[in-house]
């Protein structure tokens, strides 16, 4: 990176750095490799490190602050902004950070932007805020249950693809309560036939109990 360049950055870091009080959360700037080139005094402030400590930190920076789970969804929305490379664009997630590995986790919802081309428009920087959620608040507690529902549903998609259609039918049928008997009067099958549908879905999707067949049927929109 040419010196001219590198004055431009650092323009427009010094910019967002004499405004930056001004806004409630912190500012992060990264490169394009996802190390941070640049940090609020609010966030660096929270995370007790300094600017140096984070750049040297490089990418580990991740693994100690964030859950790893929350990348799954954010990442692929990031790398979908570079590639579109729009001006007005910008996408928002929900992130879990904690100070330390002794401390817990809270919830943060970020949106990230490009901040900085070069010369030939190409992203070289991003720049993300981030604002802390009330723990007491209602969204932190929808946020949990939409993450883990998520992280079910992508761990879990292979083994749910085992099923037949039939055998889906049936899942939806068990979560909203229903017997064998019951399942075998709805679709017109034998009780025999609904019992072994029944130990085929439980051997398919490893579950022992109505809880897990629940959870399957809510997080494939079965019910």
């Amino acid at each position: 990176m040419d010196n001219t360049l590198q004055e431009k950055i650092a323009a427009k870091i010094e910019e967002i750095r004499t405004v930056e009080q001004r806004f409630p959360g912190a500012i992060i700037i990264h490169d394009l490799q996802g190390k941070v080139v640049y940090m609020s005094q609010w966030g660096r402030e929270y995370l007790e490190i300094t600017l140096e400590e984070l750049q040297n930190m490089g990418l580990e920076y991740y693994a100690h602050f964030f859950n790893a789970e929350d990348a799954k969804d954010y990442v692929p929305k990031i790398l979908g902004l570079l590639e579109r490379n729009n001006d007005h664009e910008f996408v928002s997630y929900f992130q879990q950070v904690r100070q330390s590995p002794h401390h817990d986790w809270a919830w943060y919802l970020s949106a990230s932007k490009i901040f900085f081309r070069d010369e030939a428009g190409k992203p070289l920087l991003t720049l993300t805020h981030a604002l802390p959620v009330d723990a007491q608040h209602h969204i932190a507690a929808k946020a949990m249950r939409l993450l883990e529902e998520n992280n079910f549903l992508r761990n879990n998609y292979h083994v749910f693809d085992k099923l037949t259609k039939r055998e889906k039918e049936i899942l939806r049928l068990l979560a909203l309560g229903n017997s064998s008997i019951d399942i075998a009067e709805k679709l017109t099958i034998s009780e025999k036939t609904a019992k072994t549908h029944r130990k085929n879905i439980r051997r398919k999707l490893n579950v022992e109990n109505n809880y897990d067949i629940t959870r399957f049927a809510q997080a494939f929109d079965l019910i």
